[in-house]
């Protein structure tokens, strides 16, 4: 791996179409022009794929806004997340939030599981974590929370791994998406060197 560890550039990009207006991050400035490619093919391989999910195509009722947020772009490191708020009548709409983290200079892109070591147990390390914070926040809950998936919700932001569920996943509509920041620095003997590793230092 290079020593480049600068932000790369990220440019907003407009998809305006009758009840659909989404905006997306497209990159530029990698090292590699095979990775800048990987990951603007996976970004916007991920909007369309959440406006189909959303119904656009399939209900002509169906209002769509999205949106997206930076939340990690330093050492070699790009995590977002992509908004889609579709409305098709009804008391309110649903939200969907997803999220990509890349390795900026190979352009691959992390599931949950494999920013950690295979011989940690992640999957209960994270969920006994999550149900100290649902505890002491006092979160209420819709079903009896167990354990994260295998590829549950995740971003990386301030040096911290955010675990997160979607609407109605965990708690009632009116409390969002039940988000959970776990230090890097708590999980350092179970995280893999790469990716993150280098956000140790």
């Amino acid at each position: 791996m290079s020593e480049r560890k600068f932000p790369v550039k990220i440019n907003t990009v407009r998809i305006s179409k009758p009840r659909l207006e989404v905006y997306y991050p497209k990159v530029s400035g990698c090292e590699s022009g095979v990775a800048e490619k990987r990951i603007n093919n996976k970004i916007i391989s991920l909007v369309n794929q959440m406006i189909k999910d959303q119904g656009y195509y399939d209900n002509p009722k169906t209002d769509i806004t999205g949106y997206y947020e930076i939340k990690t772009n330093e050492r070699g490191l790009l995590s977002l997340t992509m908004s889609n708020y579709a409305f098709s009548g009804g008391a309110h709409g649903i939200t969907l939030l997803k999220a990509l983290t890349f390795d900026v200079e190979t352009g691959y892109d992390y599931e949950l599981n494999q920013l950690f070591s295979p011989y940690g147990n992640y999957i209960k390390v994270l969920s006994d974590m999550i149900k100290i914070q649902i505890k002491q926040r006092e979160i209420p809950l819709i079903v009896d929370f167990q354990q994260i998936r295998p590829d549950q919700d995740y971003y990386l932001a301030d040096k911290c791994l955010v675990v997160y569920f979607q609407q109605y996943e965990l708690a009632p509509y009116a409390y969002g998406f039940p988000q959970f920041p776990i230090s890097i620095y708590d999980l350092q003997d179970i995280i893999a060197e790469q990716p993150l590793g280098r956000m140790l230092y």
